[in-house]
């Protein structure tokens, strides 16, 4: 399969990791948006949110995005949480991820 999320969650890619477990790997964007930008996947080929229907994924990948929140010392100060779904949703890798973004005030208030 020629998924990069795949490769990396498989080690034949290498990243900056930030955290991992069974079911989830968190590494830093190599193409950051904020001084901390982190990004959350499954293990698990997932292509979007809206194929991802098992709830243990889905806890851990959030799990997850509060754990890299707080190896990055952003879970004080506050940081954004982020899934793009399809192509009108901005989605680049077809590989459900979450983006954590922080480390300064994030522009674009959204809601």
């Amino acid at each position: 399969m020629g998924c990069i999320f795949c490769k990396i969650a498989a080690g034949e890619i290498p990243s900056t990791k930030v955290y991992e477990d069974d079911l989830v790997v968190a590494f830093d964007d190599i193409q950051p948006l904020a001084p901390v930008h982190v990004i959350v996947i499954p293990r698990k080929h997932i292509a979007d949110i809206n194929e991802l229907d098992d709830k243990e994924i889905w806890f851990a990948m959030l799990n997850a995005a509060q754990e890299a929140a707080k190896i990055k010392g952003i879970d004080r100060s506050g940081y954004r949480l982020v899934i793009n779904c399809g192509k009108d949703g901005t989605q680049v890798v077809w590989h459900v991820h979450l983006h954590v973004m922080g480390g300064r005030q994030l522009e674009g208030k959204m809601g």
